[in-house]
């Protein structure tokens, strides 16, 4: 029992010593700080001033041709002749690659002599309508006199409806053999492969070729790209927090390390309605003039694209944005009293080394070195003076 208490005193002491401690501490802390207070701490200032600022998105894409598309044959064949290479400028309707065509040719011939054959049996047809015509017409007018009997005027009447068939099936077989030609013609024109038309295009060129001259080619295979680089597609994509700030016709300043110090021109023209899952991010593409055709496709290109900007603004250092017990805010600096005063803020545009404050309106100086070390209240000095 007498163990007991000699334990409960030895605790209780050790307790009231700890608290002797703690206390001791805490007013050596406190004197500490309000010495702090008293010593005047060296800061650096910079005069708060009225300036426009932007708020501009820094983006990374790569270049695209304004449209691209790959010539390729309708038909098989032997490639003949190919007329351009990488690089070469072309038309809409020029000339691209010639295919043998002597097949092509032979099914041209052949159609066009079934059609001059169907054409003659035409022609057979309504001699022959016109001979069956003119029999039943008799055997009518020999009917009314009572001369031949009336079997006989049927089987004219028959054979005049049996001639009348037969020409509807010549008409119908010229009709098809003149359509059999005019596709042996188009499979024939399919030979010579074009560039097709486009009023838009602007300065299209020859970007890759596939194959040789002399290879067997399948339909679709692919011969040569044409792009059109008038015109280019700078595609970015854009996070979450930049996606609501993204607008149809908003301006844009591209670079890119081939042209150092060079910039170009652009205007965001489409907008992705969603964004991948899996990298949360849409796809934005802005449409660059390229009439000295300097940028090419495939390019790797840094985009800014101004979201905002705000005139006659109070602008501050970014350095001088200090944080208090999680209050965000600026030391001002009181010169005539050589005191900081903190002051919360609200900050706007941040642009580069500099920072919009929305509210409340402040100026003079604010502390843009040396504010670790102040508090509220806290005394300044200037570098260089006592």
């Amino acid at each position: 029992m007498k163990k007991f208490f000699v334990i409960i005193i030895v605790l209780a002491g050790l307790g009231f010593l700890g608290w002797q401690i703690y206390q001791k501490a805490s007013d050596s802390s406190k004197g500490f700080k309000r010495e702090r207070q008293n010593v005047p701490v060296a800061v650096e200032v910079v005069l708060i001033k009225k300036a426009s600022i932007r708020q501009v998105g820094s983006f990374t894409g790569s270049l695209y041709p304004f449209s691209e598309f790959i010539l390729a044959p309708k038909i098989a064949g032997r490639l003949e002749k190919i007329l351009v290479h990488i690089g070469d400028t072309v038309k809409g309707g020029q000339l691209v690659a010639i295919l043998d065509d002597d097949e092509y040719r032979q099914q041209v011939s052949q159609a066009t002599a079934e059609m001059e054959v169907a054409q003659a049996n035409l022609q057979e047809r309504k001699s022959t309508i016109e001979n069956a015509k003119r029999e039943y017409e008799r055997t009518v007018a020999l009917r009314k006199k009572k001369i031949i009997s009336e079997s006989q005027i049927d089987a004219a009447e028959s054979e005049f409806k049996t001639q009348q068939a037969k020409l509807e099936v010549a008409v119908a077989q010229l009709s098809q053999k003149k359509a059999a030609l005019k596709i042996a013609n188009i499979r024939l024109s399919y030979a010579q492969i074009q560039v097709t038309e486009n009023n838009t295009a602007g300065y299209r060129v020859v970007g890759e070729r596939f194959v040789d001259e002399g290879a067997m080619l399948a339909p679709n295979t692919s011969i040569v790209s044409i792009l059109d680089i008038g015109k280019l597609i700078a595609a970015i994509h854009v996070i979450e927090r930049d996606y609501p700030k993204i607008q149809l016709g908003l301006e844009a300043i591209i670079s890119t390390d081939a042209f150092p110090g060079h910039t170009f021109n652009g205007k965001v023209i489409r907008i992705a309605p969603l964004l991948k899952e899996k990298s949360r991010q849409a796809r934005v593409e802005i449409e660059i003039p390229n009439a000295q055709k300097l940028l090419k496709p495939g390019m790797f290109v840094r985009v800014h694209i101004q979201f905002d900007e705000h005139k006659n603004a109070t602008v501050v250092p970014v350095a001088a944005l200090v944080k208090r017990n999680g209050t965000q805010g600026v030391f001002l600096a009181d010169l005539k009293e050589q005191k900081a005063r903190f002051v919360p803020v609200t900050v706007g545009i941040v642009s580069g080394l500099q920072a919009e404050v929305l509210n409340p309106p402040i100026t003079g100086s604010v502390v843009t070195l040396g504010h670790h070390l102040l508090e509220d209240g806290s005394l300044i000095i200037l570098p260089g003076k006592s």
